[in-house]
């Protein structure tokens, strides 16, 4: 039974009493976004989707994505592993994201699979099997390098080939992007651009945090329209985040996902559900389930960010899936059609329109 129930900030959702899906049976029917005079947001119903139990909470749709690549492609080891010594190295791709496809299945749960171009060349049989199970295919760029260290022109030729290779493998137009260690920065707006160019619909590379690598401190922490000082207009999914005193606190998986509490992460989607009205978008690699990987690194501290809480992963996932529903982003992107809008000059200054 559907029933209304109502928020702390005075917005309303559509809420299923019992849900469930792999464990328990249920489906939630049609969510859709509607918009309040007050700017909150409230759901209502659009996308069907079966998911695992989530008895007593809001059917708010959250976004799952991976990001396909080999553990040697991180950024932290662009020196111990530069590019000419990937085909060296011993592939464990085709293991790990398995691993992820058989957890999906058990929970019920579709997602999104940001495909490094560069796997997807040597391994096409994973791009067509994770599309084949009904996953989002999306593209991660070719050569898992940080755009900001980049020229436009070299970063084109990338993506465009990346894209290229897995269009090629699904017979499908590839719509979301997101770049390798969230490197669309100040440094980097121009990017921008170029994916609207090459006919990319949304983004996921703006995260409004701030991190050694990576981050955009000023930007919106929820999805938004953003158009550029060019003319260009994408649809922005950044990773989630919460505001806590003044400062936005990373809490979208990955390395989060492993160092956090269980119950901190479970209270992000909680505060990001129910206190905002808003859905959590979440993010894991499949070298984040493989608890035998080779050690890459003899740096201390580098390989304890790296490895820190690999084999909880597998577990936490199966407990988020079971508490919340997770979908593929073009699905949580299709539920609404109220967006907000903002521009941002060259100079990565945002205003809101």
């Amino acid at each position: 039974m559907v029933i209304a129930s109502s928020l702390p900030m005075g917005g309303l959702y559509l809420v299923e009493g019992r849900v469930g899906g792999g464990h328990g049976g249920g489906r939630i029917d049609r969510l859709q976004w509607m918009h309040r005079r007050d700017g909150r947001r409230a759901l209502a119903g659009v996308l069907s989707r079966t998911t695992s139990t989530v008895g007593g909470f809001q059917a708010l749709l959250n976004g799952f994505s991976v990001d396909v690549e080999e553990a040697f492609h991180a950024s932290a080891f662009e020196e111990e592993t530069p590019p000419e010594s990937w085909n060296a190295q011993a592939s464990r791709v085709e293991r790990n994201v398995a691993l992820v496809l058989e957890l999906l299945d058990r929970a019920g749960v579709k997602g999104t699979f940001f495909i490094l171009g560069w796997v997807a060349d040597r391994h096409p049989a994973i791009v067509r099997t994770i599309h084949g199970e009904g996953h989002e295919i999306a593209c991660h760029g070719f050569a898992h390098r940080r755009i900001y260290t980049q020229s436009p022109e070299t970063f084109e030729r990338d993506v465009a080939r990346a894209k290229g290779v897995l269009e090629d493998i699904i017979g499908e137009r590839i719509i979301g992007y997101r770049a390798p260690s969230f490197s669309i920065t100040p440094l980097s707006v121009w990017a921008l651009d170029i994916l609207a160019t090459l006919g990319f619909e949304y983004d996921s590379s703006i995260f409004p945090v701030r991190h050694d690598r990576y981050g955009f401190p000023g930007a919106p922490r929820f999805p938004y329209r953003l158009s550029t000082s060019g003319g260009a207009s994408v649809i922005e999914v950044p990773p989630s985040s919460l505001q806590v005193a003044g400062r936005n606190i990373p809490v979208a998986g990955g390395g989060y996902l492993r160092l956090y509490p269980y119950v901190l992460t479970r209270f992000s989607i909680e505060r990001l559900n129910h206190g905002e009205g808003e859905p959590a978008f979440i993010y894991v690699h499949p070298w984040e389930l493989d608890r035998d990987q080779p050690r890459l690194s003899p740096r201390v501290l580098k390989w304890w960010r790296h490895s820190v809480g690999i084999g909880r992963i597998p577990d936490r996932l199966e407990r988020l899936f079971r508490r919340f529903a997770f979908g593929r982003f073009r699905d949580v992107i299709a539920s609404r059609d109220d967006w907000t809008s903002h521009r941002i000059d060259e100079r990565g200054s945002f205003e809101r329109d």
